[in-house]
């Protein structure tokens, strides 16, 4: 598969079987990530692998979290939680925070979004299904998700991953506007 190909045929992934991804595969996609570019070669990143006994107590924070901000509507709750409980292993992704320099840190985090990136391309590669949630239930904003991994100060959660076998589903072509249509020559 090219690498257009795999851009092409991603797709964000919330439905999974019960099937328990190889830590081989866990380890070749953090690997990947491993590769992006970063500026200076800080490499920014950490990353939080949940699994077992780990996402049952992610299950219930990600409840907690989900029941106060969305108090009158259990259904968003309810179908918000489903990638929790049938995913069979997250991994938190932090970024370094360089004290005093915001600008570095941006960096920083633009680095982990690309070491996302290749980690999605490479779950693609392996036959898995990935999604990065961000808001929501991905715990991004709250400070109980830096508790819940035992993050310092000096790191910013920049994303929750899911990763599992997915479950059969029809794939729809992704409507995208034309490249020309957000493109200035200059």
């Amino acid at each position: 598969m090219t690498v257009i190909e795999a851009l092409k045929k991603r797709r964000a992934i919330r439905n999974y079987t019960t099937q328990p991804v190889e830590k081989e595969k866990i380890e070749q996609i953090l690997q990947a990530a491993t590769y992006a570019p970063n500026d200076r070669m800080r490499e920014p990143w950490h990353f939080y692998v949940i699994q077992d006994e780990a996402m049952k107590r992610y299950e219930a924070m990600a409840s907690a979290y989900l029941q106060e901000r969305f108090p009158t509507k259990p259904n968003l709750v309810e179908s918000s939680l489903k990638v929790v409980q049938t995913t069979p292993v997250a991994i938190v992704v932090t970024a370094d925070v360089v004290e005093g320099d915001a600008d570095a840190t941006q960096d920083n985090v633009f680095a982990v979004c690309s070491a996302i990136m290749s980690m999605w391309l490479t779950a693609e590669e392996l036959g898995l299904g990935f999604v990065w949630r961000t808001r929501g239930v991905g715990l991004v904003h709250d400070p109980r998700m830096h508790a819940f991994i035992g993050a310092s100060a000096s790191q910013k959660v920049v994303g929750t991953i899911f990763i599992g076998y997915p479950q059969e589903q029809e794939l729809n072509d992704k409507k995208r506007t034309p490249f020309e249509e957000k493109t200035t020559w200059l």
